[in-house]
This record gives structure tokens, C-alpha cells and sequence, in this order.
């Protein structure tokens, strides 16, 4: 059995679940996500807890055993706690601001890159250099920080960029090394 495949999934208070057929809707206090799951995992709800089974031991069941509890847990925790990201902007005159629900972002370009998020996501700037990517959907917060990390990557040589909170840029010697 997959380790994380067996362990059940607690259901908070104040979080509804409906599983119809592959469908799992998960309703909570921070809102509502739906996901197609894949057809041969058996999801059984018993007792305020989740379980998700396999019907064989085949490999392929195996690799989506642990993978479906994953999401399941990542829904559940999403609409109870959220998820949240935390990037950092590096750089002389690097800035972010928010203007409506838009992001925008001064990072060394001859325009001001606007990023707007999908509905479910928010962002907040606490200070001009700090961007907070918050919301129920891991995945998608996910990928509006990478998305916003793309618009100026962190480099070696300066370290200027935009960068993960939790990330650490490894520099390099530059030119002035380098001897005849």
C-alpha cells in the first residue's frame, strides 16, 4: 500500500464534500473547487473522514493512488487554511503595485508588465518589493507565481530578479576573476 494513499483524510467542520462518480466537489469557508478525478480510483466517505482505495495492485493504480489523495488533501486544505506564495522583488528600482485587481510590475523593462490573476486567486503588495500570491487552488497559485517569477528570473551575477521568498540565489565571480 502507498503510504500516503492509506493515510484518510480528515473533513473539518463546516466542509462539504459530494463525489459523483469521478467528479469531487469540495466546499469550504474559503470557497469551492472541483476536480475530475480518474475513473478507477474508489473514493469512500465514512465517519467525517475521506479514504481513497485502489482496485488492484497494479503499478499504474499504485502511482495514482498516492497522487489522488494528494489532491483530495490539497482541496480539503485549500478551502479550510488556503495556500500562499511569497515572492520578492530584487533590483535598483524594481517595484510592484497593484492597480484594481491588476498586478503590475516595474522590473527594468521600457513598459510596466501588468499580470491579472484568474478568479480565486488574489494578490497583495505589502510593500513595493513584496508580492503575496494567496488562494484556494494550490495549483493555481502555484502557477501564477511562477508566472510571475518568469517576468524577470532571478540572476548569478547580481542576484537581481524576481525571486521565492524561501529561495536562495546562488552568485557567481564575475569577469573580474578571470586574469592573462
Amino acid at each position: 500500500m502507498s503510504r500516503i494513499g492509506r493515510m484518510p483524510i480528515a473533513v473539518p467542520q463546516g466542509v462539504d464534500i459530494k463525489i459523483e462518480g469521478n467528479v469531487v466537489t469540495v466546499k469550504g469557508p474559503n470557497g469551492q473547487l472541483t476536480k475530475t478525478l480518474h475513473n478507477d480510483m474508489i473514493l469512500e466517505l465514512e465517519d467525517g473522514q475521506l479514504l481513497v482505495k485502489r482496485p488492484s495492485e497494479e503499478k499504474f493504480h499504485k502511482s495514482l493512488h498516492g497522487l489522488t489523495r494528494s489532491l483530495l488533501n490539497n482541496m480539503v486544505e485549500g478551502v479550510t487554511k488556503g495556500f500562499q506564495k511569497n515572492l520578492e522583488l530584487v533590483g535598483v528600482g524594481y517595484r510592484a503595485a497593484k492597480q484594481g485587481n491588476k498586478l503590475v510590475l516595474t522590473v527594468g523593462y521600457s513598459h510596466p508588465v501588468e499580470i491579472e490573476p484568474r478568479e480565486g486567486i488574489e494578490i497583495d503588495v505589502p510593500v513595493p518589493t513584496k508580492v503575496i500570491v494567496k488562494g484556494a487552488d494550490k495549483e493555481a497559485v502555484g502557477a501564477l507565481a511562477a508566472n510571475i517569477r518568469e517576468v524577470r528570473p532571478p540572476e548569478p551575477y547580481k542576484g537581481k530578479g524576481i525571486k521565492y521568498d524561501t529561495e536562495r540565489i546562488r552568485r557567481k565571480a564575475g569577469k573580474a576573476g578571470a586574469k592573462k
